[in-house]
């Protein structure tokens, strides 16, 4: 009798003790009830040891750009707040005349593709406290002179230069036009694969305008049916040049704004080549690029006189699989630069003269540089971000230009990521881990040393453990039977049990150089994996081989065979993981969007045995309907190496399908073309197989927008439920 009045306590004191706890749902996952507090559009200033974000004020429904103190983190000032300019109706974004005393700001954005998008611009003078608008419509890339009295921008598909004093407008460029000749900002497949937009660059005496212009008349179009605006459907047509196919041909000009000429810059030693990245140096005439042949196993840095013209290459990397550009190229006082690249199998920090002859190897190690964050003219100090403290975190250091005295400026391990003071004796670092949430602190740059927190984000968190049974995430290594070691993770129900059984859902991206095992804060993602873990499923992800920060010989591995080595590292993962006691081996699922698509839809099919169910979400199906950039960079073209195309591709493997397959795609994707999902159900149909597919109308590769996310996650959590 006192056993059972016993256990009628605990029960009553658990049921108590659970009262105001919570679950996790999928309306609060895409409602943003876990968004977490940030600093939004934080900039260094260059001139002033100060900083500026942009915040919003939901109550008057308006934007400011304050400025702060780095040494006090005490706001300075408003430098402008919308409220004050009605023509203005908010601020999405801002960028700084290279004095500071005047602002671009953009309004009433329009995206285009990924990262490009038009917006109404104005001028903001912080003396006169002025604004003008740039210009009657809306323009692309506007970009200050040095000395902050013209801007160039790229308005239908030319360039212009706008005079700030006399209100003039000089074009540049006349033939533009649209699917044919673009001037100044980039084409749909640099803008993708080439991570930039604005195709334009002031001199340092602002006397001329570097631009690229692409010519993509032979390039072959793409089009898209659009259902959602009018009775009848409307088609976007852009030009999209698929693997093997032909690109824009691309062209180096020089305009002299006094003169109002243009010259064409004589890259004839090229043929069918790329320019993926073009700025000036700090010598007025001396213009650079990097320019990468087709197989992007070549790439030369030219120096180009702005004068004559005449370039010359100082700098040449080659790969026998293919080199990365770099975002890290900068030029300092004398003219000589730092370069990022992976030539000694790992990338790291390097110190050439002006003349392209190396000075010094400034980082080494079996370890990534993962960001540089600039060098300290004073006192010859390079900042840098790297995974020297496992390949799963990220730290901040320092490190002299000769390459001694390096110093780690973080201590928390996890993800840190620094915001640099002018004269870099602050930094703001932004650091989280799987177990804590974003916090943003101020540290002094010689030792790294904590001076004050700046945003926390302890009220999330606080939130957070109200949640009944919250699982996290733990890191480990799995190793496959042909002895490859994996970084890994895996979210166990709270109340665990090694004695049950429980099904494993798997997630993975395994893109090229990609990373989905990292120590950082949650993802919407990872909410979900929660929510599934409360609801007894073990969530678990893998990075395979040819992911990234491992360093090249393991990331380049999968060269020519997209989809072979990355299926075969997720099968074994999941046998590995079914011949743990906890799991059952006939209950394991996989998921994954567009490359992660890719490989969800062939690991259900080649690994028929072991997955029991997949969901691919906008999945690539076949890397001969994907772009000539990205696919090529790792399988050169499908007229060289079909047999890495067809062989990896699941169109051709979907006889092997016993388990459950859902297929999702939006149709208004502009990346990956909802072709490659009509391609693949087709070959499912004519092989006989059953399958769940849903498609969202005109929705691009993100597939989102209202009740978007929420109605697909729901449909991915039933179909597991049901179906795992």
């Amino acid at each position: 009798m006192k056993i059972v009045q016993k256990l009628l306590l605990f029960l009553l004191f658990a049921s108590f003790s659970a009262i105001g706890q919570q679950k996790i749902t999928l309306e609060e996952i895409w409602s943003g009830a876990f968004r977490t507090q940030g600093m939004t559009e934080l900039e260094a200033m260059k001139n002033t040891n100060q900083y500026t974000v942009l915040n919003a004020d939901r109550a008057s429904n308006s934007s400011q750009i304050d400025l702060y103190d780095f040494a006090t983190l005490n706001k300075v000032s408003t430098l402008i707040d919308s409220k004050n300019f009605p023509e203005l109706e908010g601020v999405d974004s801002y960028t700084f005349s290279k004095d500071e005393k005047k602002i671009l700001i953009a309004n009433n954005s329009d995206q285009i593709f990924r990262h490009s998008f038009v917006a109404d611009y104005f001028i903001y003078d912080t003396a006169s406290k002025t604004l003008t608008k740039l210009a009657d419509h809306k323009v692309q890339e506007p970009t200050f002179s040095p000395d902050g009295t013209k801007v160039g921008y790229a308005y239908q598909n030319n360039l212009y230069v706008y005079d700030i004093a006399s209100k003039k407008q000089t074009q540049i460029t006349t033939d533009g036009k649209k699917n044919a000749v673009i001037n100044g900002v980039t084409d749909w497949v640099y803008e993708e694969e080439f991570s930039f937009v604005r195709a334009f660059d002031w001199n340092a005496a602002n006397d001329k305008i570097a631009y690229i212009r692409f010519d993509e008349t032979d390039v072959p179009e793409f089009s898209m049916d659009m259902y959602l605006q009018g009775l009848y459907p409307t088609k976007d047509t852009f030009k999209y040049p698929k693997a093997g196919e032909k690109n824009a041909v691309v062209s180096l000009h020089i305009y002299d704004v006094k003169t109002g000429t243009t010259k064409k810059i004589n890259l004839g030693n090229y043929n069918d080549f790329y320019i993926a990245r073009m700025q000036w140096t700090n010598e007025a005439n001396t213009l650079c690029a990097q320019v990468l042949n087709r197989h992007q196993d070549n790439l030369d840095l030219l120096f180009v006189d702005g004068n004559s013209g005449v370039a010359k290459v100082v700098l040449n990397e080659k790969d026998k699989a293919y080199v990365d550009v770099t975002d890290n190229l900068t030029f300092l006082k004398d003219n000589s630069f730092i370069w990022t690249s992976e030539k000694d199998g790992f990338n790291h920090i390097y110190h050439y003269d002006k003349n392209g002859k190396l000075k010094n190897q400034i980082t080494k190690g079996n370890w990534e540089v993962t960001s540089y964050y600039g060098f300290d003219e004073k006192s010859g100090t390079i900042y840098y971000q790297s995974v020297e403290n496992g390949s799963i975190n990220r730290d901040v250091y320092s490190i002299k230009l000769n390459g001694t005295a390096k110093t780690r400026l973080t201590s928390m391990t996890g993800t840190n990521n620094a915001t640099f003071s002018p004269n870099f004796q602050y930094f703001i670092n932004s650091f989280s881990s799987a177990k804590n949430a974003p916090r943003f602190t101020l540290n002094e740059s010689s030792t790294g040393k904590l001076i004050k927190t700046i945003v926390s984000n302890d009220a999330l968190e606080t939130k957070l453990s109200k949640y009944y049974d919250l699982p996290s995430k733990e890191f480990f290594e799995v190793t496959t039977s042909k002895g490859n070691k994996l970084n890994a993770w895996m979210i166990k129900p709270k109340n665990f049990d090694a004695s049950k059984k429980y099904p494993v859902f798997m997630y993975q991206y395994s893109g090229p150089g990609s990373q989905q095992v990292n120590n950082d804060w949650n993802s919407s993602d990872d909410y979900w994996f929660m929510m599934l873990a409360e609801q007894g499923y073990i969530v678990a992800c893998v990075d395979g081989r040819g992911t990234g920060f491992k360093g090249a010989e393991f990331k380049k591995c999968t060269q020519k065979e997209l989809g072979k080595f990355e299926v075969e590292d997720q099968i074994e993962a999941a046998k590995v993981f079914g011949s743990y006691a906890y799991v059952d081996k006939s209950r394991i699922g996989i998921f994954g969007w567009s490359y992660g698509g890719f490989m969800a839809s062939n690991c259900i099919f080649q690994g028929a045995d072991v997955f029991k169910t997949a969901i691919a979400v906008a999945p690539v199906t076949s890397w001969r309907y994907y772009d000539s950039i990205y696919t090529e960079r790792y399988m050169q073209t499908p007229q060289e190496n079909a047999s890495g195309y067809d062989n990896n591709s699941p169109i051709n493997h979907v006889s092997k399908l016993k388990g459950n397959f859902l297929l999702i795609h939006g149709s208004g994707d502009d990346n990956v073309h909802v072709q490659n999902t009509m391609k693949m159900v087709e070959a499912l149909v004519q092989a006989n197989k059953q399958f769940d597919m849903a498609i969202y109308p005109d929705k691009n590769h993100g597939i989102y927008g209202g009740k978007t996310r929420l109605q697909l996650y729901t449909k991915m959590t039933n179909f597991i439920k049901e179906k795992l």
